[in-house]
């Protein structure tokens, strides 16, 4: 179980007359990557469970968690705790906090306790309750007045365009992470570094890793989702290999991660972790260590939640798949024929042998489906590509040019 020994103290702000200027100084200072978050309690809901909703939208997570959480608030505040701790979170802000009943005070001060937060309660009453003032003598606490703390806000910037927002992306690292094979046992293994194996998977460009950071962020409150698609993004590896990661195999500060394999490809090899996946590895593993304090499989749920989607589903609602077959080319309509509405359009996820030391060894036979295939993984096909033509060992032989070919254009 996490505590943090020495919380910081508990400010009290006090806006008797309820000025609108300091509630709009408040939900201006929301600012999740600059460590400040604003909570505006839901009107009518004075439930537990309903702050740690609240909370979690403060995060940018969607809520409710699942089917069978929506009455147990204990999983809804372990989540809002591993995000917290697992990103930059230092402030969080709660307005309206006159209202508060006992037992959200109490989640509220068990969630500091947790993660080393600092609570900031805005009060818009001339007078706080009882209960209140009973238990902040109990707290380490100051109090200040809403015209110090909270002054008339600046108007903010609008937010950075997404140009790629809405838009199907096909990542090549998500061609090889459907497989036939059975699961690999996991092993405690020191595993070299994948640049020493030399196997490199596919870069994404920087306007595209934003993009698809952004919608691992927001699809989902649930941490291991999030982080079991990132790390098939960034490593291309294959949901056997996703299923060996232990919470042991992730660095402490989420910068490396081990993944293991048995035998099939290139063995076991530790990736380095992106700057935009560190957040969602680390609060997989924070909510294993606040659950179950054990050494659980990272990528499994440790709330025991039902109804939750695949990963090749989870990819879809996020509108991320591998590179699809060509479309075929449309046929030109009649005048007259009135347009038929066209059906919606279902992802083709292959089987690619691609990454096996001997593809012909491979449990399956490969189903590509038209796919395209994956880009070079090795430096010496990184290097043959760069020079215009593809090594005699990759791909299919009929997506291979002609050597005269390669030779003219020398």
């Amino acid at each position: 179980m996490l505590h943090c020994p020495n919380p910081p103290p508990v400010t009290v702000v006090l806006d008797p007359y309820d000025d609108v200027v300091h509630t709009r100084a408040a939900l201006a200072s929301h600012a999740p990557h600059d460590g400040r978050i604003t909570v505006h309690s839901t009107p009518g809901a004075g439930s537990v469970i309903a702050l740690a909703y609240d909370i979690l939208a403060a995060l940018g997570k969607p809520v409710p968690l699942g089917v069978c959480h929506r009455i147990d608030p204990a999983p809804a505040w372990s989540v809002a705790a591993a995000w917290i701790l697992a990103t930059p979170i230092t402030h969080l802000t709660l307005l309206r906090a006159h209202l508060l009943t006992p037992h959200r005070f109490k989640n509220l001060l068990a969630l500091r306790r947790r993660t080393g937060v600092r609570l900031v309660l805005v009060c818009h009453h001339r007078a706080m309750r009882a209960f209140l003032e009973r238990e902040l003598r109990q707290v380490e606490h100051t109090t200040a007045e809403a015209s110090a703390l909270l002054p008339e806000a600046e108007l903010s910037a609008p937010g950075p365009l997404r140009p790629l927002a809405n838009r199907w992306i096909g990542l090549p690292a998500l061609t090889t992470l459907t497989v036939d094979e059975d699961p690999a046992n996991p092993c405690q293994c020191a595993a070299p570094m994948a640049a020493e194996r030399d196997f490199f998977p596919p870069v994404m460009p920087s306007l595209t890793a934003t993009e698809v950071a952004w919608r691992l962020h927001r699809a989902t409150a649930h941490p291991y989702l999030a982080a079991q698609l990132a790390t098939a993004v960034f490593t291309a590896a294959s949901t056997t290999q996703l299923d060996t990661l232990h919470v042991h195999d992730l660095a402490p500060d989420g910068t490396a991660v081990t993944l293991h394999d048995h035998g099939l490809r290139r063995g076991c090899m530790t990736h380095h972790v992106p700057a935009w996946a560190r957040p969602l590895l680390r609060a997989a593993a924070f909510l294993w260590r606040i659950e179950a304090g054990t050494n659980g499989p990272l990528f499994t749920d440790p709330l025991d939640n039902t109804g939750l989607p695949s990963l090749t589903a989870f990819a879809e609602s996020c509108r991320l798949r591998p590179p699809q077959p060509p479309r075929p080319k449309p046929r030109r309509p009649r005048k007259t024929a009135k347009p038929a509405p066209k059906p919606p359009e279902k992802t083709v996820w292959p089987v690619c042998t691609v990454h096996y030391r001997r593809p012909w060894a491979a449990p399956g036979p490969e189903r590509m489906h038209g796919c395209p295939y994956p880009p070079p993984r090795t430096q010496k096909t990184i290097d043959r590509r760069k020079k215009g033509w593809l090594p005699p060992d990759y791909g299919l032989p009929g997506l291979q040019p002609p050597r005269w070919a390669w030779e003219l254009s020398q």
